[in-house]
């Protein structure tokens, strides 16, 4: 089998399918390794950790059909090395050849016939805008936990609502919402839960383009023009989130983004970088605000900001990384947070109501 085509598309394509490969492979190695399938005029790249599937298919000149596993990492940093315009990859039994230019490599195959057999798309296809979907993903996906001793918090809510679909994240100190109206995802009262890994692929993936969704009973699939995204669904029951958003909220503060994140970056570094670093207070009242960081055997930091507040002089202090990613999230020029008392949930917005960040304080002395 031997292929040959543009190196721009070929490292673009295998680089993308490269990011489901898996980081531990266990007992299959072989998903150390990029799947590559050729057809007459097309190659295909697949990646996959068995949760997540990545395939993408770019034209080629080819001669020849089949499929081999070639080693993700060393395909990536190679393409990434060569200068010629057009690589040519020749797949013997074992071994595969490569081609740019007057660089020569070749490098062992993994075993094809291990490469395990990955899940197709089942059910008919739902198609659905890809801008307002990959805005909603940004804003929640951080949001939810990395921890894979807590499977559950790992992925990303999707349900439907009555004029779209609601995308929740948690990690149990922070939780996004944000509700997508006008986007029909999903069959009435049907929810589903997706690894978070996934999502951020596909918002990388997503453009202005619309996206075919095909949900089957385990797996959702995402396919684009030329690339594929398959998630396994997590099973399980998502935490009762909206029990979590108060009524109502007395104080209410309002700051402009850029002066609000410049200040709490600022401050926030006599607390060092590290997650259960010094939080950072937000002193707020009738003058305005005035934040303040302390970390023991390091110093004191303060700084305050020009801001409106409406309520009861409240002082509340949080994580500053994740104060700063709800910030981020809510992608707007002014902030408001909400809060009740120290030690209450308290909710950031953007100017768009449809998103909701919503922030555990940190107590303090």
């Amino acid at each position: 089998m031997k292929f040959r085509c543009d190196r721009d598309a070929l490292a673009e394509a295998v680089g993308t399918a490269y990011r489901a490969v898996a980081s531990r492979t266990g007992a299959l190695p072989v998903l150390s390794g990029v799947r590559v399938t050729l057809t007459e005029g097309q190659v295909e790249f697949t990646g996959s950790d068995l949760e997540l599937t990545i395939r993408v298919r770019i034209p080629a000149e080819v001669e020849g059909e089949g499929s081999a596993v070639l080693v993700a990492r060393l395909l990536v940093d190679t393409l990434a090395k060569v200068a010629s315009e057009t690589v040519t990859v020749e797949i013997g039994d074992d071994q595969a050849k490569i081609e740019a230019g007057r660089f020569r490599s070749e490098v062992r195959t993994l075993a094809a016939n291990d490469f395990p057999k990955l899940p197709e798309s089942e059910g008919p296809a739902v198609t659905v805008a890809g801008g307002p979907l990959a805005e909603g993903l940004r804003q929640v996906v951080p949001a939810a936990s990395k921890d894979d001793a807590r499977p559950i918090l790992t992925g990303v809510l999707i349900t439907s609502t009555d004029d779209g679909v609601r995308l929740v994240a948690t990690d149990s100190y922070r939780l996004a919402v944000r509700d997508l109206p006008g986007v029909s995802l999903l069959p009435k009262d049907q929810k589903v839960l997706v690894g978070a890994k996934g999502l951020g692929e596909l918002q990388r993936l997503l453009g202005g383009g619309d996206v075919d969704v095909y949900l089957g009973e385990r797996y959702v699939t995402f396919r684009l023009e030329a690339t594929e995204l398959t998630a396994r669904l997590i099973e399980g029951d998502f935490p009762n989130y909206q029990q979590l958003i108060p009524g109502g909220y007395p104080n209410k503060l309002t700051v402009e983004r850029d002066a609000f994140v410049g200040a709490v970056e600022r401050v926030s570094l006599v607390g060092g970088t590290s997650r259960d670093s010094a939080p950072i207070r937000l002193a707020m009242n009738a003058d305005g605000l005035e934040l303040s960081a302390t970390a023991q055997d390091v110093g004191r930091s303060f700084e305050p900001v020009e801001a409106r507040f409406e309520g009861s002089e409240v002082t509340v202090a949080f994580n500053s990384r994740f104060l700063l990613d709800g910030v981020e999230a809510a992608a707007s020029p002014e902030i408001t947070l909400e809060t009740i008392d120290p030690l209450k949930p308290a909710v950031l917005r953007g100017k768009d109501a449809d998103f909701l960040y919503l922030l555990m304080p940190v107590r303090i002395a």
